[in-house]
């Protein structure tokens, strides 16, 4: 039985979108690209071709990828989201104790994860730390380096 991946609505929309296009566009948009390099006669020694045919096991792999996801996904709605505690879908500011700094992180599940755009998984160490807390509590996270003290300061429902 397969692991139960849990997003975000908008996280599954993303997914959903990124499937579409996928099948649809990029499918054909590399079938395209390998019959033209087909025409150039001599598959092996055929760059052109050798590029299209891994481009065109990526893309299978992504399909298969995001339908697994989609298929084994648990979509936390918006409105099961709340600013009183620490969820999946929420913008949670932290005060790092330890070195008197601010970040602020939003929660989203595994396939979500951006860390450019400061969205970190319930599963990584931080996301584990606060999920399910409250405004006020304070944690210590075990990272690599060691532990981290901090403290939540506000939560918010995420509006992105």
């Amino acid at each position: 039985m397969a692991e139960e991946v849990l997003l975000t609505e908008k996280g599954y929309k993303k997914l959903e979108e990124e499937l579409e296009k996928l099948t649809t566009e990029k499918r054909r948009e590399v079938a395209k690209r390998i019959k033209v390099a087909r025409e150039f006669g001599d598959i092996s020694e055929n760059s052109e071709y050798d590029d299209a045919k891994n481009e065109q096991a990526f893309v299978e792999g992504r399909i298969k990828e995001i339908k697994q996801l989609i298929d084994n996904a648990k979509v936390i709605k918006d409105d099961e989201i709340s600013n009183d505690k620490v969820n999946l879908g929420t913008t949670v500011r932290l005060h790092n104790l330890d070195e008197d700094s601010y970040i602020t992180y939003k929660l989203v599940g595994t396939a979500e994860v951006d860390p450019l755009e400061n969205k970190i998984s319930n599963e990584s160490p931080i996301g584990k730390a606060i999920l399910g807390k409250t405004v006020g509590t304070k944690v210590e996270v075990k990272v690599p380096k060691g532990k981290i003290n901090y403290e939540i300061i506000s939560i918010e429902k995420s509006s992105e």
